[in-house]
């Protein structure tokens, strides 16, 4: 695999590694900071005070966090940010501040004017500040987080302690802040869906402040080599055009993308107003194709078993937040372990882990976090997020599924429920209007409604009767196959209908080598002792599901250490447990597939 170095190293260190403009400012680090457990800072406006903030945090790391250097562990629902916003206006200019996400609802000041509401914490969203910057200007952010069962929070605990699988909580500011400079037309949105079979790349382009003279134009290119150039005027500041991205250069017309061979293209937009530039966008996409044949998934129209494992992204010190040089470390080795996917588990992501998964080669699923108490309020909050959700991941090829719900969560009572079950269907369509292009798993695990995998969670620790659960699949599909959950695959008046199948979460072994401190750790299954029993444990295991015949693929669980939970292939620092080769050799099952040319 060819990489430009150079390109791949500016990528990795943008916040949005497709879509990068040239002016832009990195604002993580050293924030004044502040608890307001009375919420003073709003109710008297308390946060334009001097001595109001009393101390510092490292954005962007929660404060439960080491990293962010406060590291509390108490509750403290309203938190206040403060930092210098220093801009020389430039005439005809643009200033957007981006946020990729704070956790729960958030508010942004600049000096005393209120100038946004978002709720979600998981989601990117962005503030036109250009009216409000000035050499002096000051930017606050108010965030409040109540750890709300029925408001998505993922793996955080709603309780006051962590329990079972559920961990630290993450208040306010939790990724990547910075401030970009445009024109006053500029390149809002562009959505890009590949089509392999017309050799074309279909693109949904959105500009903001767009007049009647407005156009957008670029061109694509593979490996410093152009392929072709576009133009377009728009209508109400949008444009759609299909380009023709086929060449002599390719094998066979494209250069697809796959986990064996990661090809990107690169693209690049120019927002021109009357003939001026506006805004330059550098960007890249991937050739690929993501589809079901009966049982089978195939990527490119070629069949696809998928390895995946389970990735939490938590971090020992820096809970859901990780550097640039942790997320690469993190993918290297996933790949390095013989997985050719990850499933990011209850967690959006940072976009870098995207571009990684793109640039290195991993399929990906995409999850939406989950909320712990059904109303039709979850249901509201939920929405809140959920197009953002599905935007952040359109235009990686990497992603090829998503997952809405997982084992019920939320939707407790959804094997017999009919709004529970109606909810689920409700996300299944929404997805599919918002993205035709991927897979969707309504509800992982058990009791699924509509699917395009029947993805099956089981903790069975006996290899022979995981192995047995599974050898009719049909009559697997339609009862309760796993030994530990006893939950059906699908709810009542639902059924299986020939869709690929796949054991979504297995394995889960634990082995604990000390290295976070906890009272009380744990994994699936008895607690095995040394070493060599644990790899026999897994080896016993990878074997049986390897061994069911017509599954669409497997997800191990998990990458790493996870507080509590000591079930990872790596520990609480991400470092190998267990030679990699040893994993490899378990998680491919010693197949080669395709073709060799020695």
């Amino acid at each position: 695999m060819e990489m430009n170095m150079t390109k791949f190293h500016e990528r990795l260190q943008h916040p949005r590694p497709q879509m990068i403009r040239t002016n832009w400012t990195d604002l993580n680090g050293l924030w004044d900071f502040c608890f307001d457990d009375d919420n003073s800072g709003l109710t008297q406006n308390g946060y334009l005070r001097e001595d109001f903030f009393d101390r510092q945090i490292c954005v962007p790391y929660a404060y439960q966090t080491r990293k962010s250097l406060i590291d509390c562990q108490e509750h403290h629902p309203i938190v206040w940010y403060r930092r210098p916003l220093a801009v020389t206006r430039q005439n005809a200019r643009r200033y957007l501040l981006h946020f990729e996400a704070v956790d729960y609802a958030s508010d942004v000041f600049v000096d005393g004017h209120h100038l946004f509401h978002h709720e979600g914490g998981h989601t990117p969203f962005v503030v036109d500040v250009t009216e409000y910057v000035h050499e002096n200007a000051v930017l606050y952010v108010r965030a409040q987080d109540f750890c709300r069962a029925d408001q998505p929070i993922g793996k955080q605990s709603w309780k006051q302690e962590n329990f079972l699988c559920w961990y630290t909580r993450t208040t306010g500011i939790w990724q990547q802040v910075w401030l970009e400079e445009t024109g006053e037309q500029y390149l809002r949105e562009v959505r890009m869906i590949p089509d392999i079979d017309n050799a074309s790349l279909d693109l949904d382009l959105f500009v903001e402040n767009a007049s009647d003279t407005t156009q957008v134009s670029g061109y694509v290119s593979f490996r410093g080599q152009r392929i072709t150039s576009f133009a377009t005027a728009l209508k109400s500041g949008r444009a759609r055009i299909s380009v023709d991205v086929s060449s002599e250069d390719a094998n066979f017309r494209l250069h697809f993308w796959s986990p064996a061979d990661p090809n990107l293209y690169d693209i690049e937009f120019e927002v021109l107003e009357r003939g001026c530039s506006m805004d330059l966008v550098r960007s890249y996409f991937g050739l690929r194709d993501v589809s079901v044949q009966g049982s089978k998934v195939f990527l490119n129209n070629q069949e696809l078993y998928q390895r995946l494992v389970l990735d939490q992204g938590y971090w020992s010190d820096g809970g859901l937040t990780a550097t640039p040089q942790q997320l690469l470390a993190d993918v290297q080795k996933i790949r390095e372990m013989g997985f050719n996917g990850a499933r990011k588990h209850q967690k959006i992501e940072d976009a870098r882990y995207m571009y990684l998964c793109d640039v290195l080669g991993l399929v990906m699923w995409a999850e939406m976090p989950s909320f712990f108490e059904y109303s039709h309020i979850s249901n509201e909050n939920v929405m809140k997020e959920f197009h953002a959700f599905v935007a952040k991941h359109i235009n990686h090829p990497s992603v090829i599924a998503y997952t809405l719900m997982n084992e019920s969560w939320g939707v407790n009572e959804i094997y017999k429920d009919r709004k529970q079950q109606a909810f689920v269907n409700g996300l299944y369509w929404m997805t599919r209007s918002l993205d035709s292009s991927r897979l969707v798993i309504g509800n992982d695990g058990w009791e699924q409604t509509l699917t395009d995998i029947v993805a099956v969670h089981d903790y069975n620790s006996d290899p022979e009767t995981l192995a047995a659960s599974y050898a009719n699949l049909a009559q697997a599909a339609g009862g309760s196959p796993s030994r530990t959950s006893l939950r059906h695959c699908f709810a009542r008046d639902y059924g299986y209908s020939g869709q690929p199948f796949m054991i979504s979460e297995f394995g889960g072994v634990a082995c604990d080598t000390g290295t976070r401190t906890i009272d009380s750790s744990w994994g699936y299954g008895n607690r095995l002792e040394g070493q060599e029993a644990v790899l026999e444990k897994m080896a016993a295991l990878c074997q049986a599901v390897h061994s069911i015949r017509d599954l669409c693929g497997f997800c191990y669980t998990q990458l790493s250490d996870v507080e509590q939970e000591v079930n990872g292939l790596l520990d609480h620092n991400h470092e190998y447990k267990f030679d990699p080769a040893v994993i490899r050799e378990m998680i491919t099952g010693g197949k080669q597939t395709g073709f060799l040319f020695l």
